[in-house]
């Protein structure tokens, strides 16, 4: 038995007037056209912190009311900034169950409204509480891991600078993208320091926004080939490493071997970079090159679209922008756009047959991989 997505959802990220359930239900709407508003029983709801940021709580009958749904079954799903991929895999299980006939998977968070400094308090929630204790924030912590990463490969703050470059090229393309407007190599350095080594635009914006995915049973070319999941130390200063995310590592290795596929099989990946850095990290643990070795990828132009291996054709987080809970699963719904032909400008020059879809919890602490594929293609 396989599970497919059949259709998507966007409601487009950036700074939106529109309460979360609203931004959830736009997103779920378009998904349910898609499909022409055949019955759903099963509703699954990915959402990280719209209690503390705008105080809504029972978010699944909240949707379910709002799309008509209230005959489907249900639950919300939360697991840091990999909320939505969470909700996804859990959808996938639902549906190889027996459980269900046809999934609805949404995910979204409304951010825009609170201060940067009460969002980035919301979202250090998911750090240890000793990190907590002292003052540490998801910036922070993401600049000692950039510094490391730097210090150990010999590089300088340049190979951040074309992550950024090249995501905020792709948000040109992107409809749904918080930003449509490219940056020079030069405006990336100037831009304002916010944890040195990194600047502004090493940094995904906060952002307001949701996705939707239908799955059924059956196959196509955005069937489900492999999942994984990987758990890491919650606390940093645990790890073994700072420059790899053994959850990242553990992730991917289980998605390739339930998938019954080496990595060289993939042909284009949809990457958690809320930092610059974690780009380059993210490319070497699902095994695409070694340990340091991609900022050259990316300098040298071989992860767009049209390249050897392109990544975040979509534009990424750093572009596309980082409504938390809506990242994960908007990441699968990219992949499943590219594999179905439906990217629109973003679609790659080549058609691909299968890619990879990672995100990342917390910091690297529960991370997912997903890969999807026409299943014997090649």
């Amino acid at each position: 038995m396989s599970a497919t997505v059949v259709a998507w959802g966007i409601a487009r990220f950036g700074r939106r007037s529109e309460p979360l359930v609203e931004l959830l239900a736009e997103a779920g709407d378009r998904a349910l056209e898609g499909i022409g508003r055949k019955t759903i029983d099963h509703l699954l709801v990915g959402n990280m912190a719209a209690g503390a940021l705008t105080g809504e709580e029972n978010l699944a009958p909240r949707v379910a009311e709002r799309l008509g749904l209230e005959g489907a079954r249900g639950m919300r799903i939360e697991a840091a900034s990999a909320t939505g991929a969470a909700a996804f895999h859990a959808g996938v299980a639902a549906l190889l169950s027996g459980g269900a006939e046809r999934v609805l998977v949404v995910a979204g968070e409304k951010m825009t409204d609170r201060p940067t400094s009460e969002v980035a308090r919301v979202l250090a929630h998911s750090l240890s509480t000793s990190e907590q204790a002292v003052g540490a924030t998801m910036p922070a912590l993401a600049a000692v891991v950039a510094q490391r990463y730097l210090e150990r490969f010999h590089l300088d703050e340049a190979s951040f600078d074309a992550v950024s470059v090249q995501a905020r090229r792709q948000g040109t393309l992107n409809e749904f993208a918080h930003f449509r407007a490219a940056v020079s190599p030069e405006e990336v350095r100037k831009s304002r320091p916010v944890a040195l080594p990194l600047r502004l635009l090493h940094c995904a914006p906060v952002s307001d926004g949701a996705a939707a995915v239908v799955l059924e049973r059956g196959a196509g070319p955005a069937t489900v080939l492999g999942l994984g999941q990987g758990f890491d130390a919650v606390s940093v200063v645990d790890r073994s490493s700072l420059t790899s995310f053994r959850a990242t590592r553990v992730a991917a290795q289980r998605a390739y071997e339930t998938a019954r596929l080496t990595r060289k099989e993939v042909d284009f990946a949809e990457l958690h970079d809320a930092f610059a850095p974690f780009a380059l990290i993210d490319l070497e643990d699902i095994g695409v090159v070694g340990a340091g070795e991609a900022a050259g990828w990316f300098a040298s132009g071989a992860t767009r679209p049209e390249g050897r291996f392109p990544v975040n054709a979509s534009g990424g987080l750093l572009a596309r922008g980082h409504p938390i809970a809506a990242s994960g699963l908007v990441e699968i719904a990219e992949v499943a756009r590219q594999l179905r032909g439906e990217g629109g400008a973003t679609q790659l020059p080549r058609r691909p047959s299968r890619g990879l879809a990672l995100s990342i919890g917390g910091l690297a602490s529960h991370n997912f991989v997903t890969i999807l594929g026409e299943k014997g293609a090649r």
